[in-house]
């Protein structure tokens, strides 16, 4: 019963949020502050995690795929499709679940339990749209451009790899990586990274939002929103996956 309440309550929550804003100049203003608090200061964790992610793929792949029915370049063509089709969007996102969404969950409960939205509600403001809105539409934005960076440093990563430790020729490892490469998949990473920006952000907002108590509650409103965003991303990503791809 929790969890329809949960579902209701964050459903009805979102109608709230998504009414026409009062003041557009103002949205667009937090807006590019939420893209730099939200996304770019992100960048250096998505970067580091990409370029180890594609080499240990890649490595793992050699290793695992050593037949010899198997073309060489199969490595090369087969860290591509998992570093597109799942590991940026999905393994950054979960990553950007815990950092993101702690932050989005811990700010917005602190201004609850400190009485600063009950303020904003007092002076006639939409506090939920004022405060939850410009996170959606900034990591919507901000968050395909991160996972764009991390399909190239991943497979930047995968050349790297093979340039170090030849595991395979390095000729062979990039006409994998260019072998029937298909637009489609971009698309596809693009529209779950979207969905999933849009889940991390609005869920982590309803936690923080409801937060009642103290500093003890806002902590536990963080925990909540990195678990649940991070069930919902995997629950979305079989969801997107089955309609997409199947």
């Amino acid at each position: 019963m929790q969890l329809f309440h949960h579902i209701g309550s964050y459903l009805m929550l979102l109608a709230t949020i998504l009414r026409r804003p009062q003041n557009a100049k103002i949205y667009r203003q937090k807006i590019i502050v939420e893209m730099d608090n939200l996304g770019l200061q992100s960048l250096g964790i998505v970067a580091i995690i990409s370029v180890f992610m594609g080499a240990v793929v890649t490595i793992q792949t050699a290793f695992n795929t050593d037949h010899p029915l198997l073309p060489i370049y199969a490595v090369g063509f087969a860290t591509r499709q998992s570093i597109i089709l799942e590991f940026s969007p999905t393994i950054i996102s979960l990553i950007l679940a815990g950092k993101v969404g702690s932050r989005i969950a811990s700010e917005i409960g602190t201004m609850r339990v400190t009485e600063q939205i009950d303020a904003l509600e007092v002076m006639g403001i939409n506090s939920s749209g004022y405060l939850i809105l410009p996170k959606i539409v900034a990591s919507m934005i901000v968050n395909p451009m991160l996972v764009i960076i991390s399909i190239f440093l991943g497979v930047f990563g995968g050349w790297l790899a093979t340039y170090v430790t030849g595991v395979i020729p390095l000729s062979h490892f990039t006409y994998g990586i260019l072998f029937e490469f298909s637009q489609y998949d971009v698309f596809y990473a693009m529209i779950k990274t979207v969905v999933f920006a849009f889940l991390i952000a609005s869920i982590s907002g309803y936690f923080g939002y409801i937060t009642r108590g103290g500093a003890l509650e806002v902590g536990h409103s963080s925990t909540k929103a990195v678990v649940f965003s991070s069930i919902y991303i995997i629950f979305f990503n079989l969801i997107l996956t089955q309609i997409l791809l199947v």
